[in-house]
């Protein structure tokens, strides 16, 4: 029997054959013109049979249009009683408000993505076998592009991630393999799992220390790989309204932006997204309390480092305050740390409030040893205007001072972890610290974020981008100044498989010049703004 996959059921799911068209006889066997959005049974003719017409009828069927044709007879993605479904994708980048480390408790089927790839694989054996065990492939690529008022390689940072001004580059090529686990039913233990490779551009924003990493600390690559999402589910739904626990390497848990593009309202992301948290790697537990309450807790090696840089040391030639003896740790980020969130969701599904700590522990300056603390809010006005809201503060102690001539010798002579003996690019900043007397201090952020958006057409977003950025001690940018950034961009869909994103951005930093400069250079900074118009595609498959 050959079966097909659409929105999350394939048609031996619910009891027809890919050759049944229930239809009214005297009209034939597909009435109005064989259009599966209006007779969803007559898909399977308008696919064709052999991969390659299913592959390109997928685009073509979906082309112009919001959503793939519902199937009548699929059972319910939604838990009856929970909260509305606040947005739709598309035009916006989700449909629930979004949270971390955890499948979605409440709304989630298995096998729900909407995919011209699983569709075509439907009429072959390895398909059939997927769609039996609910295990799906699917995945984008994404390409941009910028021009930018810097010129230096490597000049619109902070701005992210358009890296380099001026140029065309593909962002990411994304697949994912995975298995959802069913978080709608109530009576059953089931599982789930998602590998997602990643190649692009974008790797230089999701590396983690011990993976890979060479790529970019040792040899400052343009384009890499990387594994930012590697992790097995469990969901217990005989507890409250439903535990899941999730296990290996999965995107940290704060944040309205993602590292992966389709996640986004813009092409760009903003400084709070860029200079935060990446990916932890651990146990994270998410519990459903009641339809509205959830609450997190859960365990990681700190964050953007992997479990085998724990307790790992390396040669210490330049013994200081910092790193005293002849060994130091690898990475003194790599430690256990704990996540704790609540989360809140009104009944109407307009509103949430999203507070978190993530990856906490003593603070030790590491690799990207960030002590988080925040929240996310979301409010829909209506159906076309909603706004989105972050905030955070985060710090690292005893961060080397770059202001102390001392310190600044024990960095030159190898004397901490992220000397250039052992990361020759893109290492942890220093810190320029109030005082040059001195040797370390701790180095925070201050940051707000809005994105306001308006949904002008089903297939079509505008979303308008604020922030403030205070980096108080210069570690996470490069330079110690406070930021202001605003940018305008549109999200059309052609499909909900094709999109672009073209836009436009200004950012200034207050206090000194932090554009068209590259540390790994050598080139200092020489503008205090950057004007960047860009855009990209994202293709589905």
């Amino acid at each position: 029997m050959k079966r097909i996959l659409l929105a999350g059921v394939s048609l031996a799911t619910i009891g027809l054959s890919s050759g049944a068209q229930a239809a009214d006889p005297a009209k034939g066997p597909c009435p109005y013109g064989g259009d599966p959005y209006k007779n969803y049974n007559c898909l399977d003719s308008y696919l064709g049979t052999d991969f390659l017409s299913r592959f390109i009828n997928y685009y073509r069927l979906e082309w112009g249009h919001e959503a793939a044709p519902s199937d009548p007879k699929a059972p319910s993605s939604r838990r009856a009683e929970w909260p509305a479904t606040p947005q739709s994708t598309p035009p916006m980048p989700f449909t629930e408000w979004p949270y971390g480390g955890s499948t979605s408790i409440g709304v989630t089927r298995p096998s729900s993505i909407d995919s011209p790839l699983m569709n075509a694989l439907g009429n072959t054996s390895a398909g059939s076998w997927m769609n039996d065990n609910h295990i799906q492939v699917y995945g984008w690529i994404n390409a941009g592009g910028n021009f930018s008022s810097n010129t230096v390689r490597g000049g619109n940072v902070p701005a992210a991630y358009d890296y380099n001004p001026n140029t065309v580059q593909l962002d990411q090529a994304v697949v994912y393999f995975e298995r959802l686990p069913d978080t709608v039913q109530k009576d059953h233990v089931d599982w789930g799992f998602r590998l997602a490779p990643i190649y692009g551009e974008n790797y230089r924003y999701t590396t983690a220390f011990g993976l890979w990493s060479d790529q970019l600390l040792n040899q400052n690559k343009n384009y890499g790989y990387d594994l930012p999402m590697a992790y097995g589910e469990v969901f217990i739904p005989q507890i409250a309204e439903g535990l899941l626990l999730r296990f290996g390497r999965f995107i940290s848990v704060p944040d309205i932006e993602a590292q992966l593009a389709p996640n986004n309202y813009m092409y760009t992301h903003s400084m709070t997204y860029t200079f935060d948290n990446y990916t932890n790697t651990g146990l994270q537990g998410t519990l459903a309390v009641t339809k509205n309450w959830m609450l997190q807790l859960g365990v990681s090696v700190g964050s953007d480092t992997m479990p085998w840089n724990a307790g790992a040391k390396i040669a210490n030639p330049f013994p200081n305050p910092l790193f005293p003896g002849t060994t130091m740790l690898k990475d003194p980020g790599a430690i256990p740390s704990v996540t704790g969130g609540v989360r809140w969701t009104s009944d109407n599904g307009n509103d949430s409030v999203y507070v978190v700590a993530d990856a906490i522990n003593s603070g030790t300056w590491g690799y990207n040893n960030l002590q988080w603390y925040g929240l996310t809010a979301y409010h829909k006005f209506n159906d076309q205007w909603h706004i989105s809201f972050e905030t955070y503060n985060l710090h690292q102690n005893n961060v080397l001072n770059a202001n102390n001539p001392a310190a600044l010798a024990a960095f030159a002579a190898g004397g901490t972890p992220f000397s250039p003996q052992y990361l020759a690019f893109n290492a942890p900043g220093l810190a320029q610290c109030n005082s040059t007397a001195v040797f370390s201090c701790t180095a925070s952020v201050q940051t707000y974020l809005a994105y306001l958006n308006y949904k002008a057409t089903p297939l079509d977003n505008i979303s308008y981008r604020i922030e403030f950025y205070d980096d108080k001690q210069g570690q996470r940018t490069g330079t110690k100044t406070r930021y202001v950034e605003t940018g305008i961009g549109w999200q059309h869909w052609f499909s909900p498989q094709i999109e672009i994103r073209p836009e436009f951005s200004y950012y200034r930093s207050l206090d000194a010049n932090a554009f068209n400069g590259n540390s790994n250079l050598g080139i200092p900074a020489n503008k205090n703004f950057a004007l960047i118009g860009s855009a990209d595609i994202i293709i589905h498959f």
